[in-house]
């Protein structure tokens, strides 16, 4: 049984590979960034330690109000596909905020907790969605692995542009931490292009990413009745021949 679900890898199909994609490119923004954001916020706005990771919490703070909410109204009116490219979307103002801007920094994490909560209520529910029952394991591993070696990378090379910023005069160090949030900002950008791909490519499939909890529903019932009414004329043509 081990073997056939490491097998069934190969029949994924391209809307789950796209799928990961996104989920990979949209937390290799949010993960690197929450790991320096306190940082960040002393080295350029001079805030002290303690306010600083207040500051940099709110996405987790806010994240922790409106996930239980947004994943139920998901659930009820669907659109995941869509919500993936509006998160993307709106996620992009608050890396342009932080690397080009003087604005209050709560604004962007406030703005990224929105953004994050709504990509988590919507990206990883939408797995089982576009997998078979009997590889929703297999599915949910595989696509944790991915995030994780992209979060991995990422992380390795936002050290990479920071260097020993320790040691660097502070314009220096603002300056590193311009082309960081540059870098965090490529990824939403990727994660903006393989959402809309993934849209795209769903839509051929008949759009199962967008369906309603009601469409949902129907759908099962109606692969329950085909079901069934295969598993009739099989059995009719099993006593027939016998």
């Amino acid at each position: 049984q081990n073997k056939r679900s490491i097998s069934d890898v190969k029949y994924f199909s391209l809307s789950y590979w796209l799928l990961i994609l996104t989920i990979m490119f949209f937390y290799n923004g949010v993960f690197p960034f929450v790991a320096d954001a306190s940082k960040f916020i002393v080295d350029k706005y001079h805030y002290d330690d303690n306010v600083a990771a207040y500051m940099a919490g709110a996405i987790y703070d806010v994240s922790l109000v409106m996930s239980p909410f947004l994943g139920g109204l998901i659930d009820v009116f669907g659109k995941r596909g869509v919500l993936c490219v509006v998160c993307a979307t709106l996620t992009i103002p608050v890396f342009g905020l932080l690397a080009f801007s003087q604005a209050h920094p709560l604004i962007a994490t406030i703005w990224f907790g929105v953004t994050y909560s709504v990509a988590a209520a919507c990206m990883w529910p939408s797995i089982p969605l576009v997998v078979s029952r009997a590889t929703i394991g297999t599915a949910m591993g595989l696509a944790t692995s991915v995030q994780m070696i992209g979060v991995g990378c990422s992380n390795l090379i936002v050290g990479e542009i920071q260097g020993k910023s320790r040691d660097l005069p502070s314009e220096e160090v603002l300056k590193r931490w311009k082309y960081v949030m540059i870098y965090l900002l490529g990824n939403i950008l990727a994660c903006v292009a393989t959402a809309v791909i993934l849209n795209v490519e769903d839509s051929r499939k008949g759009g199962v990413l967008n369906l309603s909890r009601k469409e949902v529903n129907a759908k099962t019932e109606e692969e329950k009745l085909v079901d069934n009414d295969t598993d009739a004329l099989v059995d009719s043509l099993k006593a027939i021949n016998d």
